[in-house]
């Protein structure tokens, strides 16, 4: 079974940023389906979709995985669920 993820990371532009994350994802099994960054006077911005091969490893291993990258990176980073996500922005 795969799981759908919504990754949102915020900070300070700096080299390396996508590839530590993209690195992260990859090491646990997750594929990226699509990518948006972009740069306001230097912070930096992504949100990505991912979706995660639950055998190789779960939402909350991912999440934590990610939680360490943020702390390393000086980012914030906020992972949900593609259905939870959606929910929250029907009107």
């Amino acid at each position: 079974m795969a799981t759908r993820t919504v990754v949102s990371v915020l900070g300070a532009d700096r080299t390396g940023i996508v590839a530590a994350i993209a690195t992260t994802l990859a090491g646990h099994g997750a594929s990226i389906e699509d990518i948006s960054q972009t740069i306001m006077d230097g912070i930096f911005t992504m949100t990505m979709l991912i979706k995660l091969d639950d055998d190789l490893a779960d939402f909350d291993e991912v999440q934590e995985a990610l939680a360490v990258d943020a702390k390393r990176l000086h980012v914030q980073i906020t992972t949900q669920r593609e259905d939870v996500f959606k929910y929250m922005f029907e009107i």
